[in-house]
């Protein structure tokens, strides 16, 4: 994946520019050693790496806006980074530019339970977002699958979701409010602990602009009350297409589950290897669950088994204690994680119709037949989130960029079957130089033109979203 060339001018300024910040950070919130960056060089998509100029770890956001104020001033690229679990390549940095990390920034800030909100600072990871409210019966919705690791300023910059959007939306529909820092060092607070704000909606801007408009600090979540229960049924398939007909039938029955999740046989055995959840040897899994009262939960299963039945199912189990229904969850959490067991792969993330479940993952097995790369299937399927894991080895000259066509090809089809490119691990380096297949140049120039207000001189992420050639023309 082709970077830009760091600035001659920037590396010979090395030392005064790292002078400068370290007097405006504390001694430990600097790193320099070429040993320690290293472990800033590429985030989830590990293929790619480039070592930075240095790493930055803030403690507030008084400290954010010093920095960014020098880098500005020193004409400095930053690269913001919550966790780095990034598998889109989102927090890669360039030679010449500094990341800037927020994992110091995790304090739980306030906590309204009447109206629902808490104000956490953004390098406070997902899980424990629900696990400073869950006691008072409160919980966070969205739930990728990092969750455990994925730090809220990713969230934001992604517009993560996770498997129960479904019901419960992704980050954007759960995000009230920010306080974000501009390249200039100016905090801003947009936003806040209110159903609606005034004026442009630049919260809906900022969500989901992969950290190319500002650095988030603090955000305002919405939280909700647990239902009062839940419960999955695990439906097994003898194919991928038909599993893709039942989950198009459910949602065309009006039915809503708080989650429909895909896994096929190769995801199914690593999973079942890996965790031991009890997945039943078949072709296709859905898991499918629902809330609510018991008279609730039993009313859509029904449906929902009704529906399932005119499939022909080789195994239909609905889970009969909560300790079966975590087992079950167990298993599709660590479905990326057991299939890193088995090879190197790339996990894409491409959005459909849910109706063109069935054609997609027919032409993803034709096309494995033709590119001679195996490849796996899970994903959010009742909101039609892809996540094909195509597998190749590292090792082996020419798999790389075998695996990246063939990655291309998948979310071009996504494309022209109606979707998008991306669901919520966003376009990083990975897709950058594929928008051109779903916008056009008047589009690409729209949303260059919104950075231009907010980063003028494209020193935020650079090289991310936009096809190369044409965000170094914009920065230079």
């Amino acid at each position: 994946m082709e970077m830009p060339l760091p600035s001659a001018d920037i590396l010979a300024r090395k030392s005064d520019i790292l002078a400068r910040l370290a007097v405006v950070l504390p001694a430990d919130g600097l790193i320099t050693d070429p040993v320690e960056t290293r472990a800033y060089e590429c985030d989830g998509l590990s293929a790619y790496r480039c070592p930075p100029l240095a790493a930055v770890l803030p403690g507030s956001t008084e400290e954010v806006a010093a920095v960014l104020k020098i880098c500005a001033e020193e004409g400095v690229p930053v690269v913001p980074r919550g966790a780095g679990t990034s598998l889109a390549g989102g927090a890669m940095p360039t030679a010449d530019s500094i990341i800037m990390g927020v994992a110091r920034l995790n304090a739980v800030l306030e906590t309204d339970y009447e109206n629902r909100s808490i104000t956490v600072q953004s390098g406070r990871t997902n899980l424990s977002v629900t696990g400073a409210v869950e006691t008072n019966g409160f919980f966070y919705a969205p739930d990728p699958s990092s969750q455990l690791a994925c730090a809220i300023a990713g969230n934001i910059a992604m517009n993560s979701g996770g498997a129960h959007c479904l019901k419960y939306g992704v980050t954007t529909n759960n995000l009230l409010g920010v306080t974000m820092v501009t390249m200039e060092g100016e905090v801003l607070e947009i936003g806040g602990a209110h159903l609606d704000a005034a004026g442009y909606d630049l919260l809906g801007l900022i969500c989901g602009s992969e950290g190319q408009l500002g650095v988030v600090t603090e955000a305002t979540l919405r939280i909700l009350h647990k239902p009062e229960g839940a419960r999955p049924v695990l439906v097994g398939f003898d194919s991928n297409e038909v599993a893709g007909a039942c989950v198009s039938d459910i949602i065309r029955a009006g039915v809503l589950p708080v989650a429909i999740e895909f896994m096929d046989r190769p995801v199914i055995r690593a999973a079942e290897n890996f965790t031991h959840a009890g997945y039943p040897d078949v072709e296709a899994l859905l898991i499918i669950e629902v809330e609510g009262s018991e008279t609730e939960i039993a009313s859509q299963l029904a449906r929902i088994v009704e529906i399932a039945k005119r499939h022909n199912p080789v195994e239909l189990r609905e889970s009969q204690s909560a300790a079966e229904s975590a087992n079950i969850w167990k298993g599709r959490k660590a479905a990326f994680g057991a299939m890193g067991q088995i090879n190197d792969y790339m996990c894409l993330d491409g959005t459909i119709p849910v109706s063109q479940l069935p054609l997609v993952l027919r032409r993803i097995t034709e096309m494995s037949g033709e590119y001679g790369l195996d490849v796996g299937n899970v994903f959010h399927a009742g909101d039609g989130n892809m996540h094909p894991l195509i597998l190749y080895d590292a090792n082996k000259p020419g798999d790389l960029e075998k695996c990246e066509a063939f990655g291309a090809d998948i979310l071009k089809l996504c494309v022209e079957v109606g979707g998008c490119l991306t669901g919520e691990h966003g376009v990083g380096i990975e897709k950058r130089e594929l928008m051109d297949s779903q916008f056009n140049k008047v589009d690409l120039e729209a949303q260059m033109n919104v950075k231009d207000v907010f980063d003028p001189a494209w020193l935020l992420n650079p090289a991310k979203v936009f096809p190369l050639a044409a965000s170094e023309e914009r920065r230079a």
